[in-house]
Formats: structure tokens, sequence, C-alpha cells
């Protein structure tokens, strides 16, 4: 299927050949009819392209303190291989879609098979999405009038936000696609509505749905217009539908305003408020987020839990929904506001032109029926696959660990990179170009099922880490997963069972990288002439995380004792070199279950307490390790610097740039790959992985 991205590097849009994405659960795969270029969102994502580095900095201010904090912490390497690894990632266009439903995911009911259904899907001849984000269009609705749908919910939520009653006059600042379709539908709420905008034609358009309209720069004032039209008492409310780095509306709007009244920004305008123009008549303002309730919200959006129409009268869905009606009923006519429609083909020429059109609105985008909507490999290099090495490697996950610390390890090493997959294919057809792969999947049986794969690289979220570990065991791969191993007790067992039941050695590796830093490297040798107990405090200034990040999912991320933490109790395992006997947790009252101390004792008496906070402040280093040892100390802060205390013939190591041992991890992996060897002991990682887990449970 083919797709459109945007390269945010460069500016550029272009039209890749992906694989179809693997229907999961709750969710929905359809076959594109109709997209609609939303010109407003798509023409500011084709500027910021287009800006060089300078100035894509100054439209995101709050990026470039987190890029300052992250040289500070991490140093200068790793933090531009971290924003070049962003700025490479494509960037799928489009949010207003139209299609038939080709495939349902488990738990799905309001759909089936051939239903026509709106979504906010992108530019793509397939799409998956979740849903509580489709809505089924009814008879009486063309599928060129539904793809208005999604942007019409934008405009919808709104005028819900503004609380219209019947009689009260509005005005709408900026007459664009989304401030027309507002019209209508204050317009069918019984509400006289005044707008304007720079276009004439658009004004004109304004005033055939019905509005008192004008053209700025006409001579007319906005706020003496709107005072006139009301006898002097202001209007009852203001939506600002505009997109414009001006402060204009947000100055106008409560000048023109009744006491009382409310303005909703439903687009984008500079904020520069002034306080006596809404202190005096007590205005209130907000800000409209998308669609409606649910939007941004993961419970709605992907777990398909919605919201009880009691509580949340209406969601995204139901505006979707209230839409469809609207238009059913003849209350919202897109026919005019439909400025053009191209083929998928066309769309790289269509987006290098729209930066320069100031008259369209509605751009349809139109799909070819002859799609293969079972497609889920791409080949990317078909030559490479006549040369299969001994070693020939899979990725399966193509997140942001993967892009900016797998692959680029794995290319160091000149591995065969045979095939990677994700699930929606957009990401893996992009790094699988860039890394030179074979092929890229939608499809992870393509990867366990093919012969000429021996070796899989598992970088996805944490609950599919046993899964795909189990699966990959009993096809007789060898595996390096990503830590955790497995989120429950149950799948561990599992995994050692059948692990040991394989008659070919195989090499399992969790992703435990910190053994593999040159620094760790070093402490391990200075430690190794000393026989008696060991004492570690390791600090690990984790940082808060929002509760709603998947990793703070427990059945999706296990919590970051699990997800995180495991690491930290790995690298006190291998400095001991001694077991684990016993392990207690302990939470600080009164903070969240991220902030914790973990006590170990091993088996030759040695010591150590993991501290793991969260609610510290990201200036402190992110990580120190401390060892006391025969009179010595050694001291790691932030896998950067290394000092020594006690010790006659070492003082001090540093670098320039963090190195937590993921380069040689990955060397190690493969090299270990050519003989029987197990890199970590098998033991080791179960041990871990059940302290691990058992901690959790106490947690």
């Amino acid at each position: 299927m083919r797709q459109v991205l945007q390269d945010l590097k460069k500016g550029e849009i272009y039209l890749p050949e992906l694989p179809v994405p693997q229907v999961k659960k709750g969710h929905v795969l359809i076959k594109s009819l109709y997209s609609l270029v939303s010109l407003g969102t798509e023409k500011m994502l084709l500027n910021f392209g287009k800006a060089n580095y300078l100035d894509k900095a100054r439209q995101r201010p709050d990026k470039v303190k987190q890029v300052l904090n992250k040289v500070k912490n991490d140093g200068i390497g790793p933090t531009v291989q971290a924003v070049m690894s962003k700025l490479n990632e494509p960037l799928p266009l489009g949010y207003s879609n139209v299609g038939q439903v080709f495939e349902v995911g488990e738990g799905v009911t309001e759909f089936k098979k051939g239903d026509l259904v709106v979504s906010n899907g992108p530019h793509a001849e397939m799409v998956l999405v979740p849903e509580n984000l489709c809505a089924r269009v009814p008879d009486g609705v063309e599928a060129k009038e539904a793809v208005f749908t999604v942007v019409s919910s934008i405009a919808l939520q709104g005028v819900r936000l503004s609380n219209p009653t019947l009689g009260e006059t509005y005005v709408v600042i900026g007459l664009g696609l989304i401030g027309l379709l507002t019209i209508q539908i204050l317009k069918a709420n019984g509400v006289e509505v005044i707008g304007y905008d720079f276009d004439p034609k658009k004004v004109d358009l304004a005033k055939e749905y019905g509005a008192k309209a004008f053209t700025l720069g006409s001579g007319v004032d906005p706020v003496q217009f709107a005072l006139e039209e009301t006898s002097g008492h202001g209007v009852d409310a203001v939506l600002i539908t505009a997109s414009t780095t001006s402060n204009d509306p947000i100055e106008e709007a409560p000048k023109m305003c009744r006491k009382r009244g409310r303005i909703i920004l439903v687009g984008v305008t500079k904020l520069n408020i002034e306080r006596d123009d809404f202190y005096k008549k007590e205005l209130s303002f907000q800000v409209s987020c998308s669609y409606g309730p649910g939007r941004y919200d993961n419970n709605y959006e992907k777990k398909g839990l919605d919201y009880p129409i009691g509580f949340v009268r209406w969601t995204e869905q139901r505006n979707f929904q209230a839409v469809l009606n609207l238009m059913n009923g003849q209350k919202i006519n897109t026919s005019k506001l439909l400025s053009k429609e191209v083929l998928l083909e066309e769309c790289p020429g269509l987006y290098q032109k729209m930066l320069d059109d100031k008259g369209s609105l509605g751009i349809l985008i139109k799909y070819d029926e002859e799609v293969d909507p079972r497609k889920r490999v791409t080949v990317l290099d078909p030559l490479k696959k006549k040369g299969i090495e001994d070693i020939s490697v899979a990725l399966i996950g193509c997140g942001n660990f993967s892009k900016s610390t797998l692959l680029p390890a794995l290319k160091k090493q000149n591995a065969f990179t045979h095939t990677i997959a994700s699930s929606s294919g957009v990401r893996s057809h992009f790094e699988g170009e860039r890394w030179g792969f074979s092929q890229t999947t939608t499809d992870t049986k393509e990867v366990f099922n093919n012969p000429d794969i021996n070796t899989v690289i598992i970088s996805t979220p944490h609950n599919t880490h046993a899964q795909f570990v189990l699966e990959a065991l009993k096809k007789g791969k060898n595996i390096f997963v990503e830590k955790p191993l497995a989120l429950t007790i149950e799948e561990l067992e599992e995994i050692k069972e059948v692990y040991f039941q394989n008659k070919k050695p195989l090499q399992l590796m969790v992703g435990f990288n910190r053994r593999f830093s040159p620094h760790v490297k070093k402490i391990k040798s200075l430690l190794k002439d000393y026989n008696t107990p060991k004492s570690f405090i390791y600090t690990v200034n984790a940082g808060k995380i929002d509760s709603d990040h998947w990793t703070q999912d427990k059945s999706i991320g296990g919590g970051r004792l699990v997800g995180e933490c495991c690491h930290f109790v790995d690298l006190l395992r291998y400095l001991s070199a001694s077991p684990i006997i016993e392990a207690k947790v302990s939470n600080a009252i009164g903070t969240s279950k991220d902030t914790f101390s973990i006590q170990l004792d091993f088996e030759d008496g040695s010591i150590g307490t993991v501290h793991y906070f969260a609610n510290g402040d990201k200036s402190f280093p992110k990580e120190r390790l401390e060892v006391f040892c025969g009179g010595k100390i050694l001291s790691l802060s932030n896998f950067k610097t290394l000092q020594g205390f006690g010790f006659k013939d070492f003082k001090k190591k540093s670098r320039l740039n963090q190195d937590k041992g993921h380069e040689n991890e990955i060397s190690s992996f493969l090299e270990a790959l050519k003989g029987d060897k197990e890199l970590i002991p098998f033991s080791e990682l179960y041990e871990v992985s059940k302290v691990s887990l058992d901690l959790a449970q106490k947690l």
C-alpha cells in the first residue's frame, strides 16, 4: 500500500510503498476511499519541515530546553544523535478519512467487514484505527461528504465548549475550512453569526451559509462592527478558528465580547493576553482540544474504554456521529467546500503547490481500489536476499530505542540485516531503507517462519516480550530481547521450561547493557583482586513519567521497577559475581510508586541498595554508582566519569559522552553467536528477572 509521508528534516513529501498494517485488538482495518487534506494543519507542518534548523528551534522553544538538558546530562554526541533521529523520522499526514472496513480486531463489536466508516486515519490506502475513533456513515450520506466528518468534529467541539443558546450572537474569526463548518453548526443551533477573513471568496461563502461577513482590509473595523450588530452590548462568544502568527485575534476578541462573554480558541494564534481586557468583563477563555473528550487519552483511544454517556455526553466518537447526523439532515453542506479532487499519486506535487495556494478549502485525495489489503511484506533490497549469511538478523519493533541505539550498533558490526518489522509499517520501512534491511513487514509470523532468519532482536512494548521470546525459542532462533524478559512469573517460568527443552544450543540474551559499559568493565577489573564483601549504592534520578505513559501501565509496560529497575539489579548482580539471596523494597510514604529503595543481600556477604527516585531535579546526574570494598571506593557518575579513592594506580577516567555499553553489548552478542557459550548465563537472566518481578509484587 502507499501512504503520504513528510520528511521533517527537509520538508519533502513522498509516497512510499509500505506493508499493510496488521490488524490488532480493538482496532479496525479500513480500505480508504477518500481522505481530506486539512490545509491549515498540514501547511503548518510543511512550513516547519522546510524551515532551517534555527527556525525549527525558534518554532519549538520547549524542545530546545529539553535538548540543552540532555546535552548537560548525556553529552553532545548522544544528544545530536537523538535530535537527528527524531528529525529523520517520517511524519504521516492526514487525519480525516472515509473507507470500507476490511477487517476488525479482537473485541470490536460495532463494525463489520464492508461497513462504510469515517475515521481519523492518515492519507494511506489502508489505515488501522482504534474502534473509538471510527463511526459508521448513515445511508443518506455520500462518502465524499462524510470525509469532512473529522474536521467538522473539531469545529463542533469548539462550539460545544462555548455553550451556545438560541438567539445568541457569535463572531467567528478566520473563515477557512473549520471556520465555515463552524458557521453552519452555529446556525443549526439558532445562533446569529458574524465572520471575517482576508479572503473575499471565503467571506462570500460565509454569507451563503447565513453569516454577516466582511473582508479584513476593506475598511471595516471588526470590533466596531460587532458592537453595532449587538446594539453596543457586545457578542456572546468568539470562536477563533484562524491559523496565524499574529496576536490580533486574541486582542480583538475580548473587546467585541459582552460582559461574561466566552472566547474559544479552536485554531492557532499568538496568546499575548492583556489582563485588563478579560478582567473588567470577567471573560472566560478556553482552548478546544481537537475532536472532543477522549482525545489523547490512551484508555479511551487505544484501549477502547468508553466514557459513560451519563457522565460524558459527547466524546470523540459521539461527536463524529453527531456530525454525520447533521450531514444527513442537510444542516452541514460540504459541496461548496470541495476545491479539488486529486489521485493519491499526485500528492507529492500537490503539497509542493499548497504553500502558495491561499484560496483552496477542501482537497480530496481519491484512492485506487486495486490495492492488495493482505500484502504485509515489502522488499527493500531484492539483491541482498541472495547473500544470506551465517548470522541473519530480524528486528521486531522500531521505536525510539531501536532507531537511536540498536540500529546504529547493528550497522557498525556489519550484521546481515534481513527483516525489520513494526505494527504500522511506516517506521520500519523508513529505517529499513536507511539501515540496509532486505525487507520490511507488519506480520511477525514472517520473521518466525522464515528459515533464512536465525537471529531475532525484540524491541517492542514490554507485554509482547515473553510471547515473542517463546515463539523464537520454539522456532530455534537466537534471541536478543530488550529488558524485561517477562512481565509475570508465569511467563518467566514458561520461558525457562521451553529454553531447557530446546535441544539446539541457542543464545538468549536480555538487553542488560550496563554490564558492557567501558566504565563498568574497569570497575570489574579493579575489584577482581578483592575477595571481601562489597557494598553498593546505586542512585537513580529517574525523573517523573506521566501516569498515562505506556510504561506505567502494569499490563503493557509492567511499571518502572520491572521495566527499568531490573537494569540496576542486574548490574549489582554482575559486579558482586554472587547470587542474590534476599531482596526487599520500600516505597517513600506519600509519593508515587516510582520512588522506592531496593535492598539486596548476596550469597558472598555483599550488600547493595538501589535508590530509584522520581522526585528529584533533572539537573542532578541521572545515575550514580558507588562501590565500597577493601578500604577502597569507586564512584561512577552518569557513565561519563569514574573516580577511584584509595587505589594506587587509578584515580580518574572520564569520557566526553555517556557510554552505557549498548554498542559493546551488540558486538558481544553477535560474537557469542559464533560459539556455544552463553553471553550471560540463563541462570542469571532468570534470577534477576524473578527478583525484579517478586519485588514489584511487594511494592
